[in-house]
């Protein structure tokens, strides 16, 4: 499956081509995209480069690196992101590995709404921060918020500090099972938590359910337990003013009228490029979100 023939000195369009035909055999969904991502990152060089610069070639240690990417990428199904080790969200790049999620481009919806839900100066909680993204993504546009990050797993918070300190953005960084041992300091959660059930573990593609860590992504036999804590949780704490969540496909409903019954009011869904309620946002009138 994965192109062994390779020589030093191959150019670029013919080893990228090969690596296309490989990964796309194995069933992956955007094996193109997939092989210049992973020959790029091998030669060091922008994407673009692949297409403009005939004269471009796959020698000396490449031709090993690329082999192996392209085989972890075709063999195993591994995620790109884990392959390179780096993942853009929204003008972010950030550093991505085994001990988070991989950013979705569906997750870019939460931030796009907090940053125009909070008022200015506003105290947020990334709850469940993986790499850092929502926090960090929060930070860089609105450098206004004081914003925090948190995250049962420590090896997670690790890799989400040291994006931090990388991109220079200053983020708090708390341990914490949900909202257990967190005061009532915020006035806004927002939170990509665990919302897959374990009955859609035999559904998912080979990267997600293979790769990427099983505590980030699956919560009770409706994919709803980890939202009813937090849920409960943020309806205990009287300054908490906003709060919003990603959910699955098919869950906005259920959401919303846990988040009801909580005591949040203002409930509403927003609908990510795909047109699925992806979001949940409430409001009550507490503390300074807006």
């Amino acid at each position: 499956m994965v192109d062994r023939a390779l020589r030093a000195g191959t150019p670029a369009r013919e080893a990228l081509q090969g690596a296309v035909t490989a990964i796309a055999a194995s069933g992956a969904d955007t094996p193109r995209l997939d092989a210049e991502l992973l020959l790029a990152h091998v030669l060091g060089v922008g994407r673009e480069r692949l297409l403009i610069d005939r004269g471009l070639t796959v020698a000396g240690p490449a031709v090993r690196a690329f082999q192996e990417a392209v085989r972890r990428r075709a063999v195993e199904r591994e995620p790109v992101a884990y392959i390179i080790g780096r993942r853009d969200f929204r003008a972010l790049a950030l550093r991505v590995d085994h001990r988070v999620l991989v950013p979705r481009p569906e997750t870019e919806l939460l931030v796009e709404v907090a940053v125009a839900e909070l008022a200015r100066g506003a105290s947020v909680l990334d709850l469940g921060t993986g790499s850092g993204a929502i926090a960090l993504a929060l930070k860089h546009e609105r450098p206004d918020l004081d914003v925090a990050g948190s995250d049962v797993s420590e090896p997670a918070l690790e890799l989400a500090r040291s994006n931090g300190r990388r991109l220079g953005l200053a983020v708090r960084w708390l341990q914490a099972d949900m909202l257990r041992g967190i005061g009532d300091e915020f006035d806004a959660v927002v939170s990509n938590p665990p919302y897959v059930s374990e009955l859609e573990s035999a559904q998912l593609a080979p990267e997600i359910r293979d790769h990427e860590p099983p505590r980030a992504l699956f919560a009770g036999a409706d994919g709803l337990s980890s939202i009813r804590a937090l849920v409960a949780q943020s309806g205990e704490r009287t300054r908490l003013a906003l709060l919003a969540l990603e959910v699955g496909v098919g869950q906005a409903a259920a959401v919303r009228e846990l988040v009801a019954q909580a005591g949040f009011g203002h409930v509403r869904s927003e609908r990510d490029l795909a047109a699925i309620e992806r979001v949940v946002v409430a409001r009550r009138a507490a503390g300074g979100a807006g």
